[in-house]
């Protein structure tokens, strides 16, 4: 199954994701279930947020992918949405 996980970041909270983001990416390399990944930008194209597409099994391990992403370890997120997502194109 697939998920779209989508978050956004608390506000002055960049210097939180530039300190984080190679613990970060290691862990999206370490697990290999994110499909797809970048930042949200905002109007000045800084980096504001994540949308992740995750490939597991189930809820279940989408959540607990979730919680052990530095980035929500060291409490970059104000919101995290996430949804089933059924791919279609691409």
């Amino acid at each position: 199954m697939r998920f779209a996980l989508m978050c956004h970041d608390k506000p002055d909270h960049l210097a939180v994701r530039k300190g984080n983001r190679d613990a970060h990416l290691s862990y999206i390399a370490e697990t290999g279930v994110v499909e797809m990944a970048g930042p949200l930008l905002n109007k000045a194209g800084v980096m504001c947020g994540s949308l992740i597409i995750l490939e597991v099994n189930d809820q279940g391990e989408a959540e607990a992918w979730a919680s052990n992403d530095p980035y929500a370890k060291a409490g970059l997120f104000d919101t995290v949405t996430l949804k089933a997502w059924n791919k279609v194109i691409g």
